[in-house]
């Protein structure tokens, strides 16, 4: 959570921000965001409103601050009920445990949203065909299986393919992963 409240942070976040949470299971961010940000400013997708739930209830030390109904289960990112007031969105670790082609599904979903600055996101980097690769902290990646990785390429493309700018932040990151912003083109 500290790490994803940083990174936002380095974007701009401020707590008038609207936050996406994508994938946000038990609110490793959320813990950290709901209490920064105005009352109802966070949203939290994840394909489990089960640990969602419990992820509000164990994890918040104020609950009431985070509406239950802001918690929506999601396993195909189209972000049913989330409202057009997002402004920030961030998915941490989610697309190193899915297929390369729900990026461009998510991206594609995130345009819907007027006001969004920037979208954030971590995958795992690998060179042009490689099979197994081993990350900076030993984690071995795979191109067709859990963890999986993707090239750099494909990650500019599929940025740009959604309709966004690419650019790769420089933040070590737990287990060597990779941060990303996509940038909607109404942003400089």
């Amino acid at each position: 959570g500290r790490v994803q409240m940083a990174a936002l942070q380095a974007e701009g976040m401020t707590p008038a921000d609207h936050l996406l949470d994508i994938g946000c299971g038990s609110l490793r961010l959320g813990h950290k965001a709901v209490p920064f940000l105005d009352p109802g400013h966070y949203w939290g997708t994840d394909a489990s409103l089960a640990l969602m739930r419990r992820g509000r209830t164990v994890e918040l030390p104020d609950p009431a601050r985070l509406p239950e109904d802001h918690l929506i289960e999601d396993a195909d990112f189209a972000f049913p009920g989330v409202p057009d007031s997002i402004t920030l969105a961030i998915a941490f670790g989610v697309f190193t445990h899915l297929p390369a082609a729900m990026l461009a599904t998510a991206l594609a979903s995130l345009r819907r949203f007027p006001r969004l600055r920037a979208a954030l996101f971590t995958v795992f980097l690998a060179p042009d065909s490689a099979a197994a690769t081993r990350q900076p902290d030993g984690v071995v990646t795979h191109p067709d299986r859990p963890p999986y990785h993707v090239t750099e390429a494909f990650v500019q493309a599929t940025i740009r393919a959604a309709g966004f700018t690419p650019a790769r932040r420089p933040t070590l990151l737990p287990r060597g992963q990779v941060l990303w912003v996509a940038t909607p083109p109404q942003m400089p």
